[in-house]
């Protein structure tokens, strides 16, 4: 999900115009490390330059990392700050919020289900949430998941946009956050096309609930946590950061950036968006869900049944959409994962669809399609890493 605001310091007071415009507008839209990493080489100098000039030039992040795996060798290249107060390094340990990736953590309990035969793929809203809109019902779990489901998104209703910009920190009922447009038909024919959605992860995560009676919160810990080693990452209600933690910024030159970090609360993205981790911990996490190491080669199968979509913001490449995963095609090869955008924050989580490799990439401030070309200078200098992290795989 994707939330822009400034902090209510001198500078934002002068312009709480911008504020609240910008806000609206993206609501709708070193070296390496010490102990156990991989020597850099060549490769690794190439690598820590191109991150360099992407921090340095003007609108970069104040700070950037990336963590690539390889079997047991780890590679940490990072560039800029992680507190431009301190002037510390970013670090792999450090918190961050994962944005839109957090749909993986979604998809993932639910897939978990579907390979326990507590869901189904063809399930229907009707059948598992029937206070939702009847217009709604015939919208299936894997509609939901590979987003074409028409559902509209939540985050772009007027009232909810409304709440945000008056309190960011608001505290919503996450369970209720489809009510915001409870009153709209669907987009689209369920399944006649992609369109990304909010709305979807939120609808799936309910879905879980409904067929187990436990909370997501709980399911997250039991079936993606625990399973896979996962000892940095929450899913918080509120606005403050667990230390230490990657501060993300607002970069908007010639004004200096603002640190935006604890500026938005996560009740109102939830299972969308509300997910809290560390470099460190989300390349365990994209090893073992792009992998499949939490459900069968079945519902792996049907997890990468490719359609027409692309990530938000889209990830390197050319990009298909799975069930809460993308493949992206690299001039070096495929990698499978997902990206995400939010306040102070964008981040990549990829590997091979074996596992064996990955890549997450995390950079300090908002970047997304409002800003194209930003954007695209991201997207390569990601495809670079990808080349880095692929170079003399056989798989």
């Amino acid at each position: 999900m994707s939330l822009r605001t400034a902090l209510p310091s001198k500078a934002a007071r002068r312009s709480r115009g911008r504020t609240a415009a910008v806000l609206a507008l993206c609501l709708t839209a070193l070296s390496t490390t010490a102990a156990g990493a991989a020597p850099q080489g060549t490769d690794g100098d190439a690598l820590q330059r191109r991150l360099d000039r992407f921090v340095t030039a003007p609108g970069g992040p104040p700070g950037a990392i990336a963590v690539l795996r390889r079997g047991k060798d780890v590679q940490v290249v990072r560039a800029g700050v992680a507190d431009l107060r301190t002037g510390r390094p970013p670090r792999a340990h450090d918190h961050m919020r994962i944005a839109s990736a957090a749909k993986a953590f979604s998809g993932a309990v639910a897939l978990s289900l579907v390979d326990r035969g507590a869901l189904r793929l063809d399930d229907t809203l009707r059948e598992r949430l029937p206070r939702l809109p009847d217009a709604w019902g015939s919208v299936t779990l894997r509609q939901l998941l590979n987003h074409t489901s028409g559902l509209p998104d939540f985050s772009e209703s007027a009232a909810f946009r409304a709440e945000l910009v008056a309190d960011p920190r608001h505290r919503f009922d996450s369970r209720r956050l489809l009510d915001y447009v409870a009153g709209e038909p669907l987009r689209f024919r369920p399944g006649g096309r992609y369109q990304y959605s909010n709305s979807d992860n939120i609808a799936v995560a309910l879905m879980a609930e409904a067929a187990t009676g436990t909370r997501y919160e709980r399911l997250l810990r039991e079936l993606v946590h625990e399973p896979l080693g996962l000892r940095a990452t929450s899913l918080p209600q509120g606005h403050r950061m667990p230390e230490p933690y990657l501060h993300g910024y607002d970069v908007n030159p010639p004004e200096p950036p603002q640190d935006v970090s604890e500026v938005v609360g996560m009740s109102g993205v939830w299972a969308s968006g509300g997910i809290v981790s560390t470099p460190a911990d989300m390349s365990r996490f994209v090893r073992g869900y792009a992998g499949g190491a939490l459900y069968g080669k079945q519902v792996l199968r049907e997890q990468r049944r490719w359609v027409a979509g692309a990530s938000e913001p889209a990830g390197p490449g050319r990009n298909l959409a799975g069930l809460a995963l993308f493949r992206y095609a690299t001039r070096c090869g495929v990698v499978l994962g997902h990206t995400g955008n939010t306040l102070g924050y964008t981040q990549l989580v990829a590997a091979t669809p074996d596992g064996s490799r990955s890549l997450t990439f995390s950079v300090t401030t908002q970047i997304n399609r409002s800003d194209p070309q930003r954007l695209e200078r991201l997207r390569d200098v990601q495809e670079a890493f990808v080349c880095a992290l692929l170079k003399g795989n056989r798989h």
